[in-house]
């Protein structure tokens, strides 16, 4: 007998896997690193033109010529359009297949972000960036379903790694890009970064991800309205907590207006989902155990990464430093974050629990902010340095670990045995990922806003007038400004504001001790979530071995 004629038995999947197993396309991609680099530029390209854009508003103004208050819709029609596609994807998705929707949706995103650094209309920069949100918006979900529908599983832990570091990573590298771009190049740069980096993504996703068929149809048309009521619901929310902290919450009828509509549209959808079901979105799947506890993690893990888009940044640049100056204390934590993610993965492919790795990110970026909680007004962005390697394991670790542990929900729960269940768990998780970003951003705002003012009213009961000490500087700062100043008043005057500035800068550094002690008890509730967590019935690379075992012996049996 040859030896091509011997045959070996397949193994055989365990009651538990033979579900998910069986859903695995035998037609993967036959190009996996074009499609893997497809789906981690969809992941990272929306995430850096989001966070460019805030970084860049400034510049956006002043060539608009807009004040402040008009400033702040501008990024907020970026970020709401995300926000609305997110669900809405589902639909897209399902009615005319994701890798058609992500093409087209690439083509006009990228002409768009061409096209904005030579608007000078304010009311057509706010249309075009919205057309933008809702094109770019695609990326998320619509990437995340080719992964886990196409790319073969032995290559699926290096690409959830990837996928979870760029879409963070990006931010980190985001401050430092900027201020290249602007004292290098131009403000216009931050749009048009962008603009080349997505056609590499198109031809990705175009030569390195297969075809895949449309749902079959039904003779009942897929309900438009109640995914229209539900991605208008979650967008109004979404504005409205973007711009709760500048209108003053509900002091504002803007925000009233805003909060009463967004939960009237997502009781319209309850509404219309109970009267006529929609077959391309498969609500009662998300309804398990590990999803919810998982979409929960996802949500407070969007609230723990603002210790380095926010809290740092800010620490220094209450100080006047700029995006430039600041940008290297957070610069080594993303060039970290992209070896580990290496790392993430070979632990993964080794049978390492996703559980544990989330746990241990965790743990590494509560106790970063502990050794950040020992920050001062004179810190300068080197003093970051020494925690920037524990910061970048931990968030590196959670988001790895975190994701890992979505995709073994997802094919363990039967998530890819139909494009509608696969569909509805990525936009369910995108609408977590941004809703979550956006609640935590605000509570953030209000946090270091009221704290800032509880400490300013602390520290200013032992600074007042008539006090020795306050006098005594308050005399010397006026003997030094005296010969600089047009009087004795105008000294005077100029050495209060200057008291003032002082005990504003040590009101924030309590406020910012606060705010990283704040985030290390978040990650201690994670901690507590993680614990509750169901493990999976096998880990990567047990199923990545199964998998190739199933699609052989399929490929035989046809």
């Amino acid at each position: 007998m040859s030896a091509t004629s011997i045959t070996l038995p397949a193994p055989r999947p365990s009651a538990g896997t033979s579900s998910a197993l069986a859903a695995v396309p035998v037609d993967l991609s036959h190009s996996p690193v074009l499609g893997i680099i497809g789906v981690i530029l969809g992941a990272g390209i929306v995430t850096l033109a989001g966070r460019l854009l805030s970084l860049g508003l400034a510049d956006l103004k002043g060539n608009i010529g807009i004040g402040s208050d008009a400033g702040t819709w501008i990024p907020s029609a970026f970020n709401v359009a995300l926000m609305f596609i997110g669900p809405f994807s589902v639909y897209l998705g399902g009615l005319l297949g994701p890798r058609r929707v992500l093409l087209y949706s690439a083509v006009v995103f990228t002409g768009i972000s061409a096209l904005l650094p030579v608007v000078h209309n304010y009311d057509l920069m706010i249309a075009l960036l919205v057309i933008a949100g809702l094109t770019s918006g695609t990326f998320y979900p619509l990437t995340l379903t080719f992964a886990l529908k196409n790319i073969p599983l032995r290559y699926l832990a290096l690409v959830i790694a990837l996928y979870a570091t760029c879409i963070e990573g990006a931010v980190n590298f985001a401050p430092s890009i900027y201020g290249f771009c602007r004292n290098s190049l131009s403000w216009q740069w931050i749009f048009w970064i962008p603009a080349l980096l997505t056609p590499v993504m198109m031809a990705c996703i175009y030569f390195g991800i297969p075809e895949t068929p449309k749902p079959q149809t039904k003779k009942q048309p897929p309900s438009f309205m109640g995914v229209l009521f539900l991605s208008a619901g979650f967008a109004l929310l979404y504005a409205a907590l973007d711009q709760g902290q500048r209108l003053d919450w509900w002091r504002s009828g803007t925000f009233t207006a805003l909060f009463a509509s967004g939960l009237f549209l997502l009781l319209c959808s309850l509404i219309r989902r109970l009267r006529e079901p929609n077959f391309l979105v498969d609500l009662p799947y998300l309804r398990q155990w590990n999803t919810i506890l998982l979409a929960l993690a996802l949500f407070a893990y969007r609230f723990v990464l603002l210790a380095t888009i926010i809290i740092i940044p800010q620490s220094l640049s209450v100080r006047g430093l700029d995006a430039q100056q600041y940008g290297p204390s957070v610069l080594w934590t993303a060039v970290f974050e992209l070896f580990l993610a290496f790392v993430g993965a070979l632990f993964l492919s080794k049978g390492f629990d996703s559980r544990l790795l989330m746990a241990a990110g965790f743990a590494a970026v509560a106790f970063a902010c502990l050794v950040n909680a020992c920050y001062s007004s004179a810190w300068a962005p080197e003093n970051y340095f020494r925690s920037e390697l524990l910061m970048a394991v931990g968030q590196s670790f959670a988001i790895v670990g975190l994701v890992a542990a979505l995709v073994q929900q997802a094919a363990f729960s039967g998530g890819l045995s139909a494009p509608q269940r696969a569909l509805t768990f990525a936009a369910f998780f995108h609408t977590v990922r941004l809703l979550g970003g956006q609640v935590g951003v605000a509570f953030m705002g209000h946090f270091i806003a009221d704290r800032e003012k509880l400490h300013s009213n602390l520290l200013g009961l032992h600074v007042q007038s008539g006090s020795w000490v306050t006098d005594e500087n308050l005399h010397q700062l006026a003997a030094g400004l005296s010969a600089t100043s047009s009087g004795l008043m105008a000294a005077t005057g100029r050495a209060a504001e200057i008291i003032g500035s002082k005990l504003r800068l040590q009101a924030y550094s309590l406020t910012f001790i606060d705010a990283f002690h704040l985030v290390a008890w978040t990650c201690a509730g994670i901690l507590l979530l993680t614990a509750l967590l169901r493990k999976a019935p096998m880990n990567f690379a047990q199923i990545s071995l199964l998998q190739q075992a199933f699609i052989s012996s399929q490929r035989k049996t046809s």
